[in-house]
């Protein structure tokens, strides 16, 4: 089950991406780096983006997706997280095709993306779902992430 970004995740959207980055794939990335997930309806729902949860059937988070507004055509989907033994099933790609019909729907033309080097399986899951891997010098825009030898995608709709 897909749900819109309510308050009462919050906490358990945190854990889910704090697990999956740093006891799963040891980026060591801490949530300062990552403000945005302390206030989401700031950073993504209140300029025209918004944030998915996936939920188990005990209705506990098990995947998260941002789409964040850069620019009118332009946005960024971040926070694409599910724990591991969710991976691959439904859920993954009913997370992401939440987002992409959200982007659809407002004629958004562009998402762009960044993904660690390391998550082999995130970039074959992008890259079999249209995005293509771009340089730092082909970004459209500039925009701050934590960089941790990170791929970036585009995907144009």
């Amino acid at each position: 089950m897909f749900k819109t970004y309510d308050a009462k995740y919050k906490n358990e959207i945190i854990d889910l991406i704090l697990y999956v980055q740093n006891s799963e794939f040891h980026l060591n990335i801490d949530i300062e780096e990552q403000s945005d997930i302390l206030d989401i309806p700031t950073h993504y729902l209140a300029n025209g983006g918004n944030f998915w949860v996936a939920l188990n059937e005990g209705g506990n988070v098990i995947g998260s997706i941002g789409l964040q507004r850069l620019t009118e055509d332009l946005y960024i989907l971040k926070k694409f997280f599910i724990y591991n033994e969710y991976r691959g099933k439904a859920c993954s790609i009913g997370l992401f095709n939440e987002a992409v019909i959200y982007a659809k729907q407002r004629d958004i033309k562009t998402i762009i993306l960044d993904t660690p080097s390391i998550a082999t399986r995130s970039h074959r899951f992008y890259e079999k779902n249209g995005f293509k891997e771009i340089s730092k010098h082909d970004l459209p825009v500039t925009y701050d992430y934590p960089d941790r030898d990170s791929l970036l995608y585009r995907l144009d709709l």
